[in-house]
């Protein structure tokens, strides 16, 4: 026997009439008897609200990302899409996540079309994006009436849905895109200190989880009773709890010995790809840099033990061209410390490689170098090239694919064992962790960001503070043309330097010794809440199928 429907309460959000419980589209009828009491069925916003809801989710987002910063929103837009999906058909909440998703990535990846021009490479990219959150959309529509029988699960649900999306969207295809990912958002929030728990997915959990408590609370039928604010009122202390969690992980210390680095950002003479054209005056601005560093410290305590150059600081293959051997040699014997160089090599064929070099003075290159392992599709290699000019003939400046290295970024540079990824590669965690589980005491980001803007290295800087937390070591961005910077274990930022201006920092640090709980785990925290995210959409199933039963 079904239990007896609670009396609908006006001026809620979720009061709805008996006949509009009937013919909900989401198929969710009382529960049977062991599901429980079967609660008021809310009433789903309608179409035109849950759009607006959609795109000001995603503008939300936007905004908590680099330059704008504002960290808060990310929390606010997950709340806003979960409201425009719930109790929608699945196709509506895939509708309604491609919306959101096309208010973030568009101007998230605007800095795309610096180069490439607004169509239609980077419309594409941003539309493609998107639909990883129309799959989100439709998965949190689909779970609604999980969520309706127990209301409980909202808000722990709404985490495990975004964790399982950007995890597919950092693997698929061709390897991913992480750009974008909730946690890369939270460098300047409270939630940060939970990577070194359980690195970006648990921060992305942990932000959403805030989201769904969110909208929880603004959902509750009974807010007009006395009960139902406490219980509305508990649910946002508790946002508030969970929101502030990172700020009891205490902060790694590392207790390695002290170095000194320097990076060296040589800048190039104008930006944009063209920049590839200008390859011997980029070597030069990074060989000239050192030197002059080299007559102003060399003999005093500020002479570094080991320097960093950014990637692509010589696109001319150095170990096939004489001349650029000559200057970078020259650099390293006025510096009197080795250079982790940043080289293009050419061949195997007509193919090339991203090279991160050891280069000691009196010297010269040293082996094992570090070989990118993920060059980026449709950037440093054109899959499936032929349908791709079809799109943009863009795609013939990339003449020569890049080959992948497939050895992890572990490099010994003086005192230092450096934990070397290039550009993108900072958003891949996989990347990143290998290098400290192999030993790596300093995080070095390697980056050419020449082709684009302000906005896109300081997004991608987001991610080294990210990293450095969560695996408790300093970092460094070293960049071409900006920004570069050191960042301390605890995320912190020190010389950060202007976008599209020589500079050369220096900084005293301590290398990193230990490792966080996040490094041990690995991918185990994403494993177990991507596992959720498919449990509670086969549990959602299920109940669908039992209330179907029931009604025959």
């Amino acid at each position: 026997m079904r239990p007896a429907a609670r009396p609908a309460r006006c001026g809620t959000i979720d009061a709805v009439t008996t006949s509009e419980t009937a013919t909900t589209p989401s198929d969710n009828a009382a529960p049977p008897d062991d599901a429980g009491p079967a609660p008021a069925a809310p009433r789903r916003l309608p179409l035109p609200l849950a759009l607006v809801a959609a795109a000001l989710a995603g503008l939300a987002q936007l905004l908590a990302f680099p330059p704008y910063d504002q960290w808060w929103l990310a929390p606010v837009g997950v709340a806003l899409l979960a409201a425009a999906c719930h109790r929608q058909r699945a196709r509506t909440g895939a509708l309604l996540g491609f919306v959101t998703g096309l208010a973030l990535f568009i101007p998230l990846l605007g800095w795309t079309s610096i180069v490439i021009g607004h169509w239609p490479w980077p419309i594409v990219l941003a539309a493609f994006e998107a639909l990883y959150v129309a799959l989100l959309g439709a998965a949190a529509a689909a779970t609604s009436t999980l969520v309706d029988t127990y209301r409980w699960v909202w808000a722990p649900l709404v985490g495990t849905l975004w964790v399982a999306q950007e995890a597919l969207r950092d693997r698929l295809p061709w390897g991913g895109f992480p750009w974008g990912r909730i946690a890369f958002s939270q460098q300047d929030g409270p939630l940060a200190g939970v990577a070194a728990l359980g690195g970006a997915p648990l921060v992305t959990f942990t932000v959403a989880l805030v989201g769904g408590l969110l909208v929880t609370a603004a959902w509750r039928r009974t807010w007009p009773t006395r009960t139902g604010a406490l219980r509305g009122a508990a649910l946002l202390a508790a946002a508030v709890i969970v929101a502030l969690a990172g700020l009891a992980v205490p902060d790694a210390t590392p207790a390695g010995h002290k170095v000194v680095v320097a990076v060296v950002q040589g800048n190039v003479p104008r930006l944009g790809l063209e920049f590839n054209a200008q390859r011997r005056a980029v070597l030069d601005n990074h060989v000239n840099a050192t030197i002059r560093l080299a007559n102003r410290v060399v003999g005093t305590p500020q002479q570094p033990d080991l320097v960093i150059w950014p990637e692509n600081s010589s696109d001319i293959d150095p170990l096939q061209n004489p001349d650029a051997y000559d200057r970078i040699s020259a650099a390293a014997d006025a510096i009197g410390a080795p250079i982790l160089v940043g080289a293009v090599l050419a061949g195997p064929g007509d193919h090339a490689r991203n090279a991160g070099i050891v280069w000691l003075p009196g010297k010269g290159p040293q082996q094992p170098m570090y070989l990118k392992q993920h060059p980026v599709p449709f950037a440093e290699y054109i899959p499936m090239r032929s349908l791709a000019r079809k799109v943009t003939d863009k795609v013939d400046l990339v003449r020569s694919d890049f080959l992948p290295g497939h050895r992890t970024g572990n490099l010994t540079v003086g005192p230092a064992t450096v934990g070397d990824v290039i550009c993108f590669e900072v958003g891949y965690d996989n990347l990143v962790r290998d290098t400290v589980t192999h030993g790596a005491n300093l995080i070095t980001v390697q980056t050419n960001n020449a082709d684009f803007n302000t906005a896109e290295s300081k997004q991608q800087l987001a991610m080294v503070r990210l990293r450095a937390v969560e695996h408790g070591r300093p970092a460094l961005m070293a960049s071409t043309v900006g920004v570069s910077a050191f960042v301390g274990a605890d995320g912190s930022v020190h010389h950060e330097t202007r976008f599209n201006t020589p500079a050369v920092i220096e900084q005293t640090l301590r290398l990193g010794t230990g490792t966080t709980l996040a490094t041990r785990l690995g991918v185990i925290p994403e494993i177990v809440l991507a596992a959720a995210a498919g449990a509670a959409l086969l549990a959602a199933a299920g109940l669908r199928w039992k209330h179907r039963t029931t009604r025959r």
